[in-house]
């Protein structure tokens, strides 16, 4: 069954712009009204920022809730001003700035509405870090991967790096001649940790405290570290105060500009 987008509005000419680019990705589309919003309970969502609904706490309030509930949001306006970097984290990009975007949402939601996206790799490479791999899934998770992958692999360079057909395998061909395959869909990142790795659960407080703890001591500054990642640091900020829980990728980002990988992040070590 097609997945289902649901735009929230009351302006007659928003569903015709959005309609056919969804449609064209192979999803179905209803329209409701913005005060409908807390009936939302599966797919994915796009909020008319321009409607007479919405302030900007109001958008916050509404997007807010639709990623509790682990929906898909996105948020579309002709005003830049609404999309704050906040909103824009909050919805993982999924911002249309004009009926220019609307296309690339629409895939983007697509591609994000396949249940079988993290079941895939997108890209496999070596990490810049010595013993490590750096594994990017269908859904735009990042993972280092410490080495050894596993009994087999003797630390030696990786001089090839194959994808199955369907992306859900990848094998590394050492110098020495052993190949490792690694499966997407044991890596993947699950609720309850990362990896396999003895993980923190990923709350707020604890994350934060975390972050701050190895950004000190690699001896950065938030407006350094914001240097690097492009991260604003008074989002970096509300992180490190555990009041905004971050994506995966944007803690790979992190991670990678104070130098540690995204499972010292999350581990206790």
């Amino acid at each position: 069954m097609p997945a289902r987008v649901t735009l929230f509005t009351e302006r007659a000419g928003f569903a015709p712009q959005w309609r056919p680019a969804l449609e064209q990705q192979g999803l179905t589309v209803q329209v409701c009204h913005p005060n409908e919003l807390g009936r939302a309970s599966d797919g994915a969502i796009v909020i008319d920022a321009d409607s007479n609904a919405y302030d900007d706490d109001e958008l916050l309030l509404a997007v807010g809730f639709a990623r509790a509930r682990h929906l898909i949001v996105a948020v579309s306006s002709d005003d830049a001003s609404p999309a704050d970097d906040v909103l824009v984290e909050m919805c993982s990009g999924l911002v249309a700035r004009g009926a220019q975007d609307v296309p690339r949402i629409a895939s983007a939601i697509a591609r994000r509405s396949d249940p079988e996206r993290r079941q895939r790799f997108e890209f496999v490479t070596v990490s810049p870090r010595d013993q490590e791999v750096l594994a990017v899934l269908g859904d735009g998770q990042s993972i280092l991967l410490d080495r050894p992958l596993e009994n087999a692999d003797d630390r030696g360079e990786v001089v090839a790096i194959e994808l199955a057909e369907d992306a859900r395998t990848a094998r590394l061909v050492l110098q020495s001649g052993v190949c490792l395959d690694l499966r997407a869909s044991t890596i993947a990142p699950h609720e309850s940790g990362t990896n396999g790795a003895s993980a923190l659960p990923i709350d707020g407080a604890r994350l934060g405290a975390r972050l701050r703890e190895l950004r000190l001591e690699a001896g950065l500054t938030q407006a350094e570290l914001a240097r690097r990642t492009g991260i604003h640091r008074p989002n970096i900020a509300r992180v490190e105060a555990g009041r905004h829980t971050p994506s995966l990728e944007t803690l790979a980002r992190l991670a990678s500009a104070i130098g540690v990988s995204t499972t010292r992040v999350l581990s206790d070590d």
